[in-house]
């Protein structure tokens, strides 16, 4: 369970594009949220991106971004898009949809 209570959390809608689909991009994605505490959710979208929420403190939301850039072994990340979003939400958990 994610706790950022008390903390100062960051938010960030994320699109990911390249070879990003159908290689362990979205199950690698979840195993680093939760190594690193992160909340939010990670889909896959009909156009061959990849769609993510994150959501942590500031540092733990730069190492997600950082291994996002990259994916695992198999992916080819081409572009990362990220913006920061102002959520009401907070998310106690990361999955996949």
């Amino acid at each position: 369970m994610v706790s950022h209570a008390k903390e100062q959390i960051e938010t960030y809608h994320v699109h990911v594009r390249g070879r990003v689909q159908g290689v362990g991009y979205r199950f690698s994605t979840v195993r680093r949220a939760h190594e690193l505490g992160i909340g939010g959710w990670v889909q896959n979208r009909e156009d061959g991106t990849v769609e993510a929420v994150i959501q942590g403190p500031p540092d733990q939301v730069d190492r997600m971004l950082e291994f996002m850039r990259k994916g695992p072994p198999a992916a080819r990340v081409t572009e990362l898009e990220s913006e920061r979003s102002y959520a009401e939400r907070k998310y106690d958990r990361f999955e996949q949809r």
